[in-house]
């Protein structure tokens, strides 16, 4: 039997910090009446933090944006997904750890309404970021299609942190990336690497300009790809 998941990777501009999530649901829902057969949108990294044009990632702005997984922003993404009947990654976003920690973690709400799961980066970028690693890999599964994985862009340069996922059961690898340097390049080679040596499907979404550099990619075990420009 088939196994289709049909999917939208939206390589999308950042949201100012602290935009109403009404903005961000209308974006969702005119993506759903493009592509009104998807059933999972996936967004880049700190879709939902931006802070300026160019985005200048100031940490006092992300710190003073953090907060609980169980907090009110959590809530609304979890209803948006329920209220679409759509799997909803929306990007990454600034997690308040419950020892005071700033984790940038991944999200995926289910057509239900739940949190499904959540990811947070292990592999900061330093020094530039001012975020907490994270301590474990994490998976998700969609019913009727199969398991998926997660990891936040630098993530994807350690090459043990897709093969942990492929160990785990990931067929598909969903990779969300904010790249404002000219390393997009090297990271879409990874991103074919990463797919041939672990047999996975490799969905990386970058951001767009004026943030964003270069383009996203979806990449299967056998290097047939699809570049997303913006």
């Amino acid at each position: 039997m088939p196994r289709i998941l049909p999917l939208v990777a939206a390589q999308s501009a950042p949201r100012l910090i602290g935009e109403p999530i009404a903005g961000f649901a209308d974006e969702v829902a005119g993506i759903l009446r493009t592509c009104p057969e998807t059933r999972m949108v996936i967004f880049p990294e700190l879709h939902l933090f931006s802070d300026g044009d160019p985005d200048l990632q100031r940490t006092e702005a992300l710190q003073d944006s953090a907060e609980p997984l169980a907090g009110p922003r959590t809530r609304e993404l979890q209803e948006l997904a329920g209220d679409l009947d759509i799997w909803l990654v929306p990007g990454s976003v600034c997690e308040r750890g419950p020892d005071g920690q700033l984790f940038n973690t991944m999200m995926v709400c289910s057509p239900q309404g739940e949190l499904a799961g959540y990811y947070r980066k292990i592999f900061p970028w330093r020094p530039h970021e001012p975020y907490d690693p994270g301590e474990r890999f994490t998976t998700v599964d969609i019913d009727g299609v199969g398991r998926l994985g997660l990891n936040i862009c630098y993530d994807a340069w350690f090459p043990e942190v897709t093969r942990q996922l492929a160990w785990m059961g990931a067929e598909v690898i969903l990779n969300v990336v904010k790249t404002t340097t000219p390393d997009r390049r090297q990271e879409l080679v990874l991103a074919q690497a990463n797919a041939i040596v672990n047999q996975v499907f490799m969905v990386s979404v970058n951001c767009a300009g004026p943030v964003g550099t270069g383009c996203s990619l979806i990449v299967d075990p056998e290097q047939r790809d699809h570049f997303l420009r913006r």
